[in-house]
């Protein structure tokens, strides 16, 4: 008689962390190298302040703690993690992975360690990879995800389409098993290479490896045509929003929470009254960090379970967009679990 196979488990997020750079890049710091006022940048983009990693912090270092606090939220060892994945678009270095690195500095002995770039998308991305694998792999229970960027160490301070922008943060999630009705459903991911050229790093691949010409030309800085991304996030967050509400006959009313990629936190405002979000229910983080890459989507949602905003069976509509260009969406309801908490802020590691 052969054996009734295990039920397949639902897999959601059992605790968050963050951990953001102790220094700070105030509006008046910025708009002295970029020739504007600082509140014209408050205005245009909602943005007050940024955190910025020290010159020995690299991605993996704020990702390490971001990892060791969700850890600690969703009440495990570090040695029980089965996967670790990390999604960034500014590695410690080209080889290896900068999940590596981070499964060192914490001692997670056990994960397999993978890095997933999918830029500002990314740890949807991840949280994708992690999700199958976890329902896919016999035995594997516990997975971390970590979003990071420090994108100040690829910045042109005077160029004021991304030093007004741009900053430093990690936020990580625990993934595991959670009770039928709870965690992630209806994942939709999306990429169209043809727009890749509108925000990238130019230099330091093997298309234009460092050098003297890349460095003379400020290849190794962040390049961003700011009219074509804006456009780009205009049409893409209402059509994610729409469709998912639409594949799975759901209102506005019935999302508990929005949480998104947080590229220009006016921009983002603006569009959640264009689609008609109901107040309070678009989580906005951006205006005190800035844009923090594939930090930003797990930052915000780290942000409003500290906050309460996210109540026990709650629904989540998740919404990520990114250079590539990429873009995805997913549901997850929350489980409400109390240990779920943020990192002190403003720690060094």
């Amino acid at each position: 008689m052969s054996s009734r196979p295990s039920p397949v488990p639902r897999i959601g997020v059992l605790g968050t962390g963050s951990y953001l750079p102790h220094g700070t890049r105030s509006n008046e710091d910025v708009a002295a190298t970029v020739d504007v006022t600082p509140e014209w940048i408050t205005q245009r983009t909602g943005i007050r302040t940024r955190h910025i990693a020290a010159p020995d912090q690299a991605a993996s270092d704020l990702a390490a703690d971001a990892v060791r606090a969700a850890v600690a939220a969703a009440g495990i060892d570090i040695d029980q993690l089965d996967v670790l994945i990390a999604a960034t678009s500014t590695p410690d270095e080209l080889v290896p992975s900068t999940a590596c690195r981070v499964q060192a500095l914490t001692g997670a002995r056990n994960a397999v360690a993978l890095d997933v770039d999918a830029a500002c998308a990314g740890w949807l991305f991840a949280a994708k990879v992690a999700h199958d694998w976890l329902r896919g792999s016999r035995g594997a229970r516990y997975a971390a995800v970590v979003g990071v960027d420090v994108f100040s160490k690829f910045l042109d301070p005077t160029d004021r389409a991304t030093a007004v922008l741009f900053a430093d943060g990690a936020a990580a999630t625990v993934l595991g098993p959670v009770p039928d009705g709870a965690g992630f459903s209806d994942f939709h991911l999306g990429s169209d290479g043809t727009g890749a050229h509108h925000v990238l790093i130019p230099a330091g691949g093997s298309r234009a490896p460092a050098g003297p010409a890349t460095l003379d030309a400020r290849g190794h800085h962040i390049h961003m045509d700011g009219r074509a991304v804006r456009d780009f996030i205009a049409d893409v967050f209402p059509r994610l929003v729409r469709e998912t509400l639409n594949r799975n006959d759901l209102r506005l009313a019935d999302i508990d929470a929005f949480i998104t990629h947080q590229p220009n936190p006016a921009l983002l405002r603006g569009l959640g009254e264009r689609i008609g979000i109901p107040d309070g229910r678009l989580v906005i983080v951006g205006d005190e960090v800035g844009n923090i890459g594939a930090a930003s989507a797990p930052y915000a949602l780290a942000r409003a379970a500290c906050a309460g905003q996210l109540p026990r069976g709650g629904r989540i509509l998740l919404a990520v967009f990114g250079a590539g260009v990429t873009w995805g969406s997913a549901l997850l309801t929350w489980t409400g679990a109390s240990a779920i908490r943020v990192a002190p802020l403003h720690t060094r590691a």
